[in-house]
């Protein structure tokens, strides 16, 4: 699935829009890497722990978007954003939204084509290889 911050696909024309998808999830580090990170914390720097949970929460919300979208019967979304907010003092709340779509490739010839989309084209166009 094409997953893009952009209105548009480059190449590729939006059929329909299927409506706006979105994944959510609120994490907490666990006491052992709570205690830990406040070690790191007095000497400063990146804070791994706390890091890892952040991108573990995105990787997870990226994908329960992606299959909110795929239950639509989008095949992408376009204006996707991530969102994120503290709840208390334990919880951080991660959020990745955006607007699911059908969208084809241009065909060469017609205007908005690339050639990432016309490749795309001429190979669904190719009958398969025995």
């Amino acid at each position: 699935m094409i997953v893009v911050t952009t209105n548009d696909i480059p190449g590729y024309r939006i059929e329909a829009v299927m409506g706006e998808v979105m994944g959510l999830t609120v994490r907490s580090a666990n006491l052992g890497a709570n205690f830990t990170a406040g070690f790191r914390a007095m000497g400063g720097g990146e804070i791994t722990e706390y890091t890892q949970v952040v991108y573990q929460s995105r990787q997870q919300v990226m994908q329960r978007m992606v299959e909110e979208a795929q239950r639509r019967g989008a095949n992408a979304i376009v204006a996707m954003r991530f969102d994120n907010g503290s709840i208390g003092q334990a919880f951080t709340e991660v959020c990745a939204y955006g607007t699911a779509v059908v969208a084809h490739p241009v065909p060469a010839g017609q205007p908005g084509a690339t050639e990432q989309s016309m490749h795309l084209t001429r190979t669904a166009q190719q009958p398969p290889q025995p």
